[in-house]
């Protein structure tokens, strides 16, 4: 089972990068994990993303969602459709798109909404940012992983990650820029979820192109022993 890190940046890219997206690998299954600006390409040059046995949107921001519009031209013109999971967000353009184009067949989650797909077993958990919002919890036979998708604290993440061999978690601010109020967690409180929930590796994502990566790194190896950045074009082997 591999995870390939297609766009690993947010909410903007830096030069030549992507924001957030990763593609699911089983040999039998290729989901995709949001779909952020510049990621379709990068998918396309992996598989063709009609594909995709799903995609699986963890919130509506367009950091995370702005090639959707983009396949909906591919789907069309090959007369394909493909299954998206996501919270529902009627505040968003592009929830709105999704919702009314019959190429994207769209089955609303919430926080404990488990699905199958093939050989996994999919579950949204909970997430706090400013929108309706959902991080994954996946489970094969090989190893459960996670992936936070844009969240601060809440009180239910070390319960729902618990045990993950690999967490993808939001880590975009350092501790002296994050607050209580802001849409993300810190490094370093990505790195104390990871060793809450006993999760063997960490994998720090979202990074923000203005904000240093290898202090967030060090931040968050003080408290968790195995930790890496994200790195656009990366894969992770379960």
């Amino acid at each position: 089972m591999k995870i390939h890190l297609l766009g690993v940046n947010g909410p903007f890219p830096e030069s030549g990068g992507a924001t957030s997206g990763y593609l699911l690998d089983t040999g039998r299954e290729l989901i995709q994990f949001d779909l952020g600006s510049g990621v379709l390409s990068r998918l396309t040059a992996r598989t063709a993303p009609e594909a995709l046995s799903a995609i699986c949107l963890t919130h509506w921001h367009y950091d995370h969602t702005a090639d959707l519009p983009v396949l909906m031209y591919r789907l069309q013109a090959l007369g394909k459709q493909i299954r998206i999971y996501a919270p529902e967000d009627e505040s968003s353009p592009v929830f709105r798109l999704v919702s009314s184009e019959p190429s994207f067949l769209l089955t609303p989650v919430r926080s404990g909404y488990s699905f199958q797909i093939g050989n996994l077993s999919l579950t949204a958990g909970p997430a706090r940012h400013p929108v309706p919002t959902v991080g994954y919890r996946i489970h094969s036979a090989e190893a459960d992983w996670g992936y936070t998708g844009d969240t601060n604290t809440h009180p239910d993440l070390v319960s729902f990650y618990q045990g993950c061999r690999l967490l993808l978690c939001d880590g975009l601010f350092s501790s002296e820029t994050w607050s209580e109020q802001k849409p993300h967690l810190s490094a370093s409180l990505a790195a104390q979820l990871a060793l809450d929930a006993a999760c063997e590796q960490l994998v720090l994502t979202h990074l923000n192109p203005c904000i240093p990566s290898r202090m967030l790194l060090e931040e968050a190896r003080a408290l968790h022993p195995r930790v890496t950045l994200a790195q656009a074009g990366g894969t992770l082997t379960l």
